[in-house]
């Protein structure tokens, strides 16, 4: 009974071995994985903020370089319109009123120079030249913005070619103290300052910078495009944001490729709005690149420590089924196939133990091959070993029940442990396997007797007297005449064919 208990523990724990090592190992993977995808999104979180500010920084740069230079050149327009409606400055010459007009008006390369037009929209002043060229704008947009409409302010006009050059035109209206409408001075700044400005920056291949007028028009882009420069782009998903609020961000795909960006906007208040904006692709190539690392090194660990895990799994249960088999050849008779004396004590002590305490019957039967000895001389050892194994497959057809213990005990001897059938039924099992025993041996000399006995243990006895009283129903078989079964009175033992 001990050794059985031994074996059930030894198996349940290899068992119990292999599954938690597969858990730990499958529990080891998941954690490894869930703190390495929070270390990459943590990762790819802190880039995203990284390009975020960095392109908030750049737009606002940019942004300040275009406000001062436009709030500069403004203060020119705005001394020229009111120089203008000053009475004397009809009545100076031309070169006096240039330095009245121009004397501190912002001169840079990327500005054009000042001029006034009349409220026909003739130029009358030129900041260029005492002897302007006659030239009439009044059919020019700014022209009329000021001179069919209230007041605007600084109004930027369309991007045009101004003067020889791609331009915008900056322009104010030049108003008496009525309120009445006396013409326009404009100035312009050209592209090449936004090309300058521009080019001082070191952007991506696909980064991209807008400059907007207020009503969503695009005044300069870069890279360059005059297919893009120009058109209003205020129905564009997202341009309604970026027109009405101060700054912000917000990712969509570009109107003019279709590459997913992320873009971020600042206006000072100036006339003009800067928008940055920068492919995904290129934020996270270097988070792509620490993911695709991490990734495949974990990929490495995590197949290395499941075939690790396989290999010592199946290898425990290599040893398992190794130590089951050492087990069943410990326990089986080579010859028969039968438990052998080591199994079958373990087994009617077990047995032995568990009828005392439910108060049932253990029986058992001692077998015996008739005249095996003298079989034995005659026709030798195998053809001796070949009347055993018939015997044994006799017993093992005979009995069927799960708990029922067929063992070779000894020689020519086999026992057969029937735990709960009382002595008139393993009687009846003793006949069946000695008839099917004498139907199934040719010869004469091949058959078996059988000691039959049954007890309900007590404390004053022990399986040993089971045995005893099985053994000795046995020899009274055999006393008798042979090929035949005797049952055990018990418990005067008497015996009784």
């Amino acid at each position: 009974m001990l050794f059985g208990r031994r074996k059930d523990v030894a198996k349940q724990h290899w068992r119990l071995s292999a599954k938690l090592l597969i858990a730990s190992s499958v529990a080891t993977v998941i954690g490894f994985s869930a703190i390495c995808a929070s270390v990459m999104l943590d990762m790819r979180h802190g880039e995203e903020e990284l390009a975020r500010q960095t392109l908030e920084n750049l737009a606002s740069s940019i942004d300040s370089d275009i406000s001062r230079n436009v709030e500069l050149y403004d203060l020119s327009l705005r001394a020229v319109a009111s120089s203008m409606v000053l009475p004397e400055i009809r009545q100076v010459s031309a070169p006096i009123r240039h330095l009245i007009l121009f004397d501190h008006a912002a001169t840079a390369k990327h500005f054009g120079a000042i001029q006034v037009f009349d409220a026909e929209g003739r130029l009358i002043v030129d900041a260029s030249t005492l002897d302007p060229v006659p030239e009439n704008r009044a059919d020019e947009e700014y022209f009329r913005v000021h001179r069919d409409g209230p007041d605007p302010g600084l109004f930027l006009s369309h991007p045009m070619l101004h003067r020889g050059a791609y331009a915008i035109v900056l322009s104010r209206r030049i108003t008496d103290a009525d309120g009445k409408f006396l013409g326009v001075v404009a100035g312009s700044i050209r592209f090449s300052y936004f090309h300058d400005l521009f080019g001082r920056l070191h952007l991506g291949p696909d980064d991209i910078i807008t400059v907007y007028r207020r009503d969503g028009t695009v005044i300069m882009r870069t890279p360059f495009d005059l297919d893009v420069i120009g058109h209003n782009l205020s129905q564009v998903p997202g341009m309604s944001q970026v027109l009405n609020e101060p700054s912000g961000f917000y990712t969509r795909p570009s109107v003019v490729d279709g590459m997913m960006r992320l873009f971020v906007w600042r206006s000072s208040g100036s006339p003009l709005i800067v928008q940055v904006g920068k492919p995904w692709a290129s934020i996270l190539n270097l988070w792509r690149t620490e993911a695709t690392r991490i990734a495949g090194i974990m990929i490495a660990l995590i197949v290395f420590v499941l075939g690790v895990t396989l290999f010592l799994a199946r290898e425990i249960g290599r040893r398992a089924r190794a130590e089951e088999r050492l087990e069943e050849l410990a326990t089986t008779d080579a010859l028969t196939g039968l438990k052998n004396r080591r199994k079958f004590d373990t087994e009617i002590d077990q047995e032995w133990r568990r009828a005392a305490r439910n108060g049932t019957p253990v029986a058992l039967l001692m077998i015996d091959a008739d005249h095996f000895k003298a079989y034995n001389d005659t026709w030798g050892h195998q053809a001796g070993d070949q009347v055993l194994v018939g015997i044994a497959i006799c017993v093992s057809d005979s009995v069927r029940r799960a708990g029922d213990c067929p063992a070779r005990f000894g020689g020519e001897e086999f026992a057969v442990l029937l735990p709960g059938l009382s002595n008139i039924e393993a009687f009846r099992m003793a006949e069946t396997i000695r008839l099917k025993v004498e139907r199934w041996s040719e010869d004469p000399i091949s058959t078996v007797s059988i000691g039959v006995a049954s007890m309900i243990p007590a404390a004053s006895l022990d399986w040993s007297d089971l045995i005893e009283a099985a053994d000795k129903a046995l020899y009274a078989a055999k006393a008798n005449g042979r090929n035949q079964s005797v049952l055990a009175s018990l418990p005067q033992l008497a015996l009784v064919a």
